[in-house]
């Protein structure tokens, strides 16, 4: 058997994490399903912390980064918004981790690093609304509302609610149309 490595710990674990919620995130579970045991895991990482920040340095690259750096390819600023809202609502089930992650985030130590991430998701869509004529409050406010009405809808559709009666394109809209709202 090929020795694991840090990332095959690291990508367990955010399996677990897209499946179950950073509370998922143990040794013990993740040790089990790869075969390996919890000395292969302190080669790796010196404690649970450890391995919930690598899984959460994963979350925000490919959650937040990646997409913004694929939104951010659009000249204008109203795709960049619709390329936005439309991306997030159609990969809401690959984002089930960050449907829990806000409850969770103080009993499990990363608070701080939920709250920066946020951060940077209001103030890339507040420099998008900016860009549409929105003045910096203005616009503000309305990507605080975006982020928490896409939270929002994860923990819904995380806690076994059906969104079938309302098709992701037409909450992909509803999103949009309440972000831009009279721009």
């Amino acid at each position: 058997m090929a020795r694991l490595t840090r990332d095959d710990w690291v990508a367990a674990a955010y399996q677990r994490f897209i499946d179950q919620g950073v509370d998922a995130i143990a040794v013990e579970p993740v040790a089990r399903e790869i075969g390996a045991t919890k000395g292969s895991f302190y080669w790796h990482f010196a404690d649970r912390a450890a391995l919930v920040s690598a899984v959460l340095d994963k979350w925000e690259q490919l959650q937040t980064e990646v997409l913004i750096a694929e939104v951010d390819q659009a000249e204008d600023p109203r795709a960049k918004l619709e390329r936005l809202v439309w991306l997030v609502t159609n990969q809401t089930p690959q984002r089930g981790g960050e449907a829990t992650l806000y409850a969770a985030a103080e009993r499990n130590g990363v608070a701080d690093r939920v709250a920066r991430v946020t951060e940077r998701r209001v103030s890339f869509i507040a420099g998008v609304l900016v860009a549409l004529g929105l003045d910096d409050e203005e616009a503000r406010r309305r990507a605080i509302t975006l982020n928490a009405s896409v939270v929002g809808y994860q923990q819904l559709v995380a806690t076994g609610w059906d969104p079938r009666l309302d098709s992701v394109e037409r909450m992909a809209g509803s999103l949009l149309e309440m972000a831009l709202g009279r721009v």
